[in-house]
C-alpha cells in the first residue's frame, strides 16, 4: 500500500486533457433514468477493492441501480480520464481524489457541480466539516463532495521530550529548541523530507510553511514564495534539516525508518504511520532498541501534534489532504447522485473504515446524531497484517486531536482559485528542488525563495 503523501493524483492531467476536446456531451435528459451507472476508484489496492465491491453491491440491493465499478491506479487516471473525456465517455462518478484532482477537472469542465451541491445540501451542510467545503467549492460552486481527510502531522517521543523539560512543539520556535536540544547521542534532533524530485518533500514543505502564513499565490492569482513569510519558512526548514537532521537525501521510506530505529527525536509524516508505530504492519515495524523488549514502546511513547504556528502566522495550520466523490459531466445524475448520498450515508463507517488512520472523516454525523460517523470512526478497525481499533492504541485524548484537524487543513492556492497550478507544480516539484540548495548549504533562504518564485511563474504562465 503506497502512503498518502505519495498518493497524488498527478499533474500530468493539465498536459494530458489541455489540446484535447474537453466538454462531455451532456445527456443528462436521456441518461437521467438510467439503472445503471459506471463509477471510478482510485483506491486499487486489493483489500480495498474487495471492502469497495461489497459496498456497492448492497447499494445496488437497496435501490436496484447496476454499477459497473472500474478500479484505476492513481498514476494512470489523468490520461485515462482525459482519454474518457475525448471521447465523450466520461464515467458518471469518480471516488477517492484528490483536491488538486479535484480543481484539475473542474478547470477542464469535466465536473456536475449543480449535482455535487444537490448531494451535499440533501445530505446536510452543516454534517460537514466546513473546512472542507471550502476547500471543494470554489467561486460559490460545490465542485465536489468531500469524503474523508488527512493531515500531516509532526511525531515526537514523548520521553524524550519529558526528561529534557522541552514543551509540545507546536511553533517554529519550539521545534527549533527541541531539535537543537535534543540532536545528540546518535539521535537527530528531527528528520524530515527533503529529496527535491519527491511530492512528499513537497507536502513536508508546505505544512510547515503555511504555519508561517507563507501563501502561493495572493487572491489576484500573484505568485508571492518570495514574501517574507516564505523566506523565513525556507530558512526554518534549512537550518532543520542542515544542522540537526540526518544527511543526504531523505524520502517517505528513510524518515519513518529512522524514526522507527528511535535515531530521530522528532519526525513529520502523515497519519498512515499510526498503524505502523503500533506494529500492525508487518513490513514497517519500529525496530528501536527499546522496541526489540517492548514491542509498543514507540507506540506508547510517541506525541502528534496537528496545526503549527510559525512566527508570522496568523493561527495555526496543518497541510491537509480531502479526497472526495465526484459526479461528473453528462452524468446519469439521479442515480450517480443516490450512489454518492449512500457513499456518505449507509456505506461511510465502511468506506473509512477500510483504512482509518488515513481517513478522517469530514461528515461528521447526520442531523439526528451529530457525531455518529466521528463515533464509528474511533472503533474502524485500523492496520494491515493485524487489525486494531485505533482507540485501544492511542486513547481518546489523541484521537479528539485527528478528528478535529480538518478544520485547520489549508493547501497553497486552493482558496485563490489556483488549482491548475497547484496541478502544474506537483507535476515539476520547483519548490523541493529550490529548497535541497538550502539544505545542502548552496545557497540562502532568500535566493532560493526568489528561484522558487521564478519558476512557479513560468510553469503559471504555461497552464493560463
Amino acid at each position: 500500500m503506497s502512503s498518502p503523501p505519495m498518493r497524488m493524483l498527478a499533474a500530468t492531467l493539465i498536459m494530458a486533457v489541455t489540446g484535447a476536446s474537453l466538454l462531455a456531451c451532456s445527456d443528462d435528459a436521456s441518461k437521467s433514468d438510467s439503472s445503471e451507472i459506471t463509477v471510478w476508484s482510485l483506491e486499487d489496492v486489493a483489500d480495498r477493492v474487495a471492502a469497495t465491491k461489497a459496498i456497492v453491491a448492497d447499494y445496488t440491493a437497496k435501490t436496484g441501480v447496476k454499477v459497473n465499478l472500474v478500479t484505476v491506479n492513481e498514476d494512470q487516471f489523468p490520461s485515462l480520464i482525459a482519454s474518457s473525456a475525448a471521447a465523450g465517455e466520461l464515467p458518471d462518478v469518480v471516488g477517492s481524489v484528490s483536491l488538486a484532482g479535484i480543481r484539475t477537472l473542474a478547470g477542464n469542465e469535466l465536473l456536475h457541480p449543480d449535482a455535487n451541491k444537490e448531494i451535499v445540501d440533501k445530505l446536510g451542510r452543516d454534517t460537514f466539516s466546513p473546512r472542507a467545503l471550502e476547500l471543494t467549492s470554489d467561486d460559490g460552486k460545490q465542485l465536489s463532495v468531500p469524503s474523508d481527510g488527512w493531515g500531516q502531522l509532526l511525531v515526537y517521543r514523548k520521553d524524550l521530550f519529558d526528561a529534557a523539560g522541552l514543551p509540545v512543539p507546536d511553533t517554529y520556535e519550539k521545534i527549533t529548541n527541541a531539535a537543537r536540544t535534543l540532536n545528540r547521542n546518535g539521535v537527530a534532533g528531527i528528520t524530515a523530507a527533503t529529496a527535491p524530485g519527491d511530492v512528499f518533500t513537497q507536502q513536508t514543505f508546505e505544512h510547515l510553511a503555511l504555519a508561517n502564513n507563507c501563501q502561493l499565490t495572493d487572491d489576484s492569482g500573484a505568485v508571492k514564495l518570495d514574501s517574507p513569510e516564505c523566506v523565513e519558512a525556507f530558512r526554518f526548514y534549512g537550518d532543520l534539516m542542515r544542522n540537526y537532521s540526518v544527511k543526504g537525501a531523505q524520502d517517505v521510506d528513510t524518515t519513518r525508518a529512522t524514526y522507527f530505529a528511535g535515531k530521530a527525536a522528532m519526525l513529520i509524516w502523515s497519519p498512515f504511520i499510526l498503524d505502523e508505530l503500533a506494529g500492525l504492519r508487518n513490513d514497517a515495524k519500529p525496530t528501536c532498541p527499546q522496541c526489540q523488549r517492548d514491542p509498543s514502546f514507540l507506540e506508547e511513547h510517541s506525541g502528534f501534534v496537528t496545526a503549527i504556528k510559525g512566527p508570522n502566522g496568523a493561527e495555526p495550520a496543518q497541510y491537509g489532504e480531502i479526497s472526495s466523490w465526484a459526479v461528473l459531466d453528462g452524468a446519469a445524475t439521479d442515480p450517480a447522485r443516490s450512489f454518492v448520498e449512500f457513499m456518505l450515508s449507509d456505506g461511510y463507517p465502511r468506506w473509512f473504515g477500510m483504512s482509518p488512520e488515513g481517513r478522517f472523516p469530514v461528515r461528521k454525523g447526520t442531523a439526528e446524531e451529530k457525531e455518529k460517523f466521528l463515533t464509528a470512526w474511533n472503533t474502524s478497525q485500523a492496520g494491515v497484517d493485524a487489525k486494531k481499533p485505533l482507540s485501544e492504541v492511542y486513547g481518546d485524548e489523541v484521537l479528539a486531536n485527528l478528528r478535529k484537524s480538518p478544520d485547520t487543513f489549508q493547501r497553497w492556492g486552493l482558496t485563490q482559485g489556483q488549482g491548475k497550478l497547484v496541478g502544474a507544480i506537483l507535476g515539476e516539484l520547483p519548490v523541493p528542488k529550490a529548497l535541497a540548495d538550502v539544505v545542502g548549504g548552496k545557497t540562502d533562504a532568500g535566493a532560493a525563495a526568489a528561484r522558487a518564485k521564478k519558476d512557479v511563474e513560468a510553469i503559471k504562465a504555461g497552464v493560463n
